[in-house]
């Protein structure tokens, strides 16, 4: 079973009754999607909605006496959150008809790289194997997996304000240093340098987790995969009626990237709350925006 349903409220569910799930969820479908897929063959896709803007999509082709043959399933949170734009890049995975993305994002300093939900606007595409889109919006969202909460950092308004120009002007000397300006590059290598020096030195008396706010680092060989820390915009809790577990969905900020986060109830350690941090590992899913 797909590690991640869990995050949408089926935590302990058995393999016998996540078969009927199943069975009855391609019977009767919430949405139904058709594309040629890169070989040529109409690929569909079924989702069913378990808990309103999420649930679990099975991805296959119907064969001739009209029955939907599953190739595999995964569980999804509805990006609708404009979280980013930029160029973008797309790749497809070499098992299977799913695609990632690659979205150049200067704030968090690295590629950010997404599970793409809606394949079928790729196989969509006037122009088949089309693999890269100069300005695309992007909406994510994210499955949890586990994560604890922590209380914020205190700051002055005349900091917080401070660490907004800090990063914005990261984000422009970066876009610079893409385009080949080295004088960019050299005055981020020194910055990097500094800040190096003077975490080196604060992490003598402080805790690090009040030196760093915020970050979305890569999480172990799949690429879409991270931790993430990142403060809390809202929260709130829903629940799966099929299991009659509990599912928080926080939007959270990190690195001044935005996104909404499904994490059942019972693998997060603490009460979150707006203005407090969610640290943990995540999936990171996402739709493309004109």
């Amino acid at each position: 079973m797909h590690s991640y349903l869990r995050s949408i409220g089926f935590r302990n569910i058995g393999r016998s009754e996540m078969n009927t799930i199943i069975v009855n969820s391609v019977k009767s479908p919430t949405h139904v999607s058709s594309a040629i897929d890169s070989e040529g063959y109409e690929f569909s896709e079924l989702r069913k909605e378990i808990i309103p803007g999420m649930g679990i999509a099975f991805r296959g082709t119907f064969d001739e006496d009209d029955k939907f043959v599953m190739d595999y399933y995964f569980p999804y949170r509805e990006s609708t959150r404009y979280s980013t734009r930029g160029a973008l890049d797309i790749v497809r995975e070499s098992e299977k008809e799913s695609y990632l993305g690659v979205c150049e994002e200067p704030k968090v300093g690295v590629d950010l790289i997404f599970y793409i939900q809606d394949v079928m606007s790729i196989l969509k595409y006037e122009e088949p194997g089309i693999n890269h889109i100069d300005s695309a919006g992007v909406s994510l969202s994210a499955l949890g997996s586990h994560g604890k909460i922590l209380l914020p950092v205190f700051s002055t308004e005349l900091e917080r304000q401070k660490i907004r120009q800090n990063s914005e002007r990261r984000s422009e000397l970066i876009r610079q240093a893409r385009q080949g300006d080295h004088e960019a590059f050299e005055e981020l290598s020194i910055e990097e340098m500094d800040t190096y020096s003077e975490i080196s030195r604060r992490i003598e008396s402080e805790d690090v987790l009040s030196i760093v706010n915020s970050y979305v680092m890569p999480n172990g060989i799949e690429s879409d995969k991270y931790s993430v820390l990142g403060t809390i915009l809202d929260v709130k809790k829903v629940i799966n009626h099929f299991t009659m577990e509990g599912v928080y969905v926080m939007t959270l900020n990190c690195n001044d990237v935005e996104f909404e986060l499904c994490i059942n109830e019972r693998d997060v350690l603490g009460e979150p709350a707006v203005g407090r941090r969610f640290k943990g590992d995540i999936w990171m899913q996402g739709s493309i925006r004109a």
